[in-house]
């Protein structure tokens, strides 16, 4: 008989969590306006809001720590950071951030100006935010097909090509500073981009002229999925995939809280010299000087270790079982969830599991306060909040998917705690047709205003 897959780790410490009451659970959710960002973190129970900064370092992480070079410049640790970055991604040049956000402040405040457009696979809240602050414009060109969630297609975070070539022929190459390839793409499911298509994006426009950057937070589990379903791969490993993937791209973002496996961090990798030398003059602006970030010589350390153990099969098999487990779970319990599973996380489709609440009352939102009532589970939307505002009519934006993200920390709860959350989410399901209203709007923010949001009942 074949052994069972067992996860290739073991505990050392372990954090209590508290379970309260679904009394005090509604009772604090209204208090919080209905907004899930705003609960302290002791009143829930299990934690799926993000899986950014909220995973479990390793032993060889901490050991790291205590090592970690707090020098202003020239830190030991820097140079680590920056040999392990150069020999993955193969950019040679690095600029640490405190983390993501920070990375694309200090890249987009070199490259993207007014009224420009920003072509990708389904831009993230703050990355679209940081193009629209500056008044430039985030075209969404991801395939159809992820928008179908029921539908099983392999890479879902592929690019339409002629989408792609659609904008590229209706604007000047300099109104279009570069197209971003997010790895994997979270706002369609957490689905991966292909090889075949990030090169058919490369080869589309070194012929128009356009620069390809990626967004590389979780670039691992992207090459895990390159390996697992493009057979090109298969007998390749992560790190091969890894530097084969980066090798169509003129330079990355990274939030380093995701695949770097830490609780802060991010950085830049560029080929470009001289671009590197004005995002240089940004990053100490914003950040801090240019081999520390914002970031403590420590922090430095142990991304170095993370991004070594985070593009290693046996790690992103367990990571990504979890998911997969978790997904089956709720497949089985009919619930409608983003199909094939993806990587970092489940994301359940709001408007086929609340079909009697109108997208004007935010079915992603309703769900997801509804799960924390049921269970202490905190999960985030991914649908109309998050979508904003268009900038230039302030009329809400409707997206095509409208979900509940339910984001995997890594290395942190167990198989038990799976079968706790699919057991909360199918008790919602069988009592669905109960729930016949969502929220309505109180107060929002001018941009990425799902973070302080304010809601009430309808």
């Amino acid at each position: 008989m074949e052994l069972p897959f067992a996860e290739p780790f073991r505990i050392k410490m372990v954090e209590e969590i508290y379970q309260s009451t679904k009394e005090n659970r509604e009772k604090w959710i209204e208090e919080k306006d209905y907004n899930l960002f705003n609960l302290e973190s002791h009143k829930v129970f299990i934690d799926l809001l993000t899986d950014s900064g909220t995973g479990a370092m390793s032993d060889k992480q901490w050991g790291a720590m205590m090592t970690g070079d707090e020098s202003y410049a020239g830190s030991q640790s820097f140079l680590k950071l920056k040999e392990t970055i150069n020999t993955i991604t193969n950019y040679q040049f690095v600029l640490p951030t405190h983390q993501g956000r920070a990375a694309e402040n200090v890249l987009f405040s070199a490259l993207v100006k007014e009224n420009q457009v920003v072509p990708g696979n389904s831009h993230f809240d703050t990355t679209k935010g940081h193009i629209e602050f500056r008044k430039a414009h985030a075209v969404d060109c991801t395939i159809d097909e992820a928008f179908d969630s029921e539908l099983i297609h392999p890479f879902k975070g592929n690019i339409d090509l002629k989408k792609l070539e659609d904008i590229y022929k209706q604007y000047d190459k300099t109104q279009i500073p570069f197209t971003l390839i997010t790895v994997t793409c979270n706002s369609s499911g957490g689905q991966p981009v292909s090889i075949e298509n990030i090169r058919q994006v490369r080869e589309l426009s070194n012929q128009y002229g356009i620069p390809v950057f990626f967004d590389g937070a979780r670039f691992a589990e992207n090459a895990y999925f390159i390996k697992e379903r493009e057979a090109e791969f298969k007998d390749k490993t992560i790190k091969e995939i890894v530097l084969e993937m980066f090798s169509y791209g003129d330079g990355m973002t990274m939030s380093a809280k995701k695949d770097g496996l830490v609780n802060i961090g991010g950085f830049i990798a560029l080929n470009n010299e001289e671009l590197y030398k004005i995002c240089g003059n940004f990053g100490i602006i914003y950040e801090g000087y240019l081999s520390y970030g914002g970031l403590a010589g420590r922090d430095l350390a142990a991304l170095a270790q993370g991004l070594q153990e985070s593009t290693e099969y046996s790690y992103l098999k367990s990571r990504i079982n979890q998911i997969e487990y978790l997904g089956n779970k709720l497949i089985e319990y009919g619930i409608p969830i983003q199909q094939p599973i993806g990587g970092h996380a489940i994301f359940v489709d709001a408007v086929k599991f609340l079909p009697h609440v109108s997208r004007e009352e935010f079915p992603a939102q309703t769900l997801g306060v509804e799960l924390y009532k049921e269970a202490g589970i905190r999960g985030v939307e991914i649908g109309t909040i998050l979508a904003d505002r268009d900038p230039e009519t302030r009329e809400n934006r409707y997206p095509k998917l409208e979900l509940l993200r339910l984001a995997i920390p890594r290395r942190t709860y167990f198989q038990s705690h799976m079968d706790y959350i699919a057991v909360a989410l199918k008790n919602i399901y069988d009592r669905r047709e109960s729930i016949k209203s969502g929220y309505e709007i109180t107060w929002e923010s001018d941009i990425l205003r799902h973070f302080t949001v304010k809601l009430k009942k309808k």
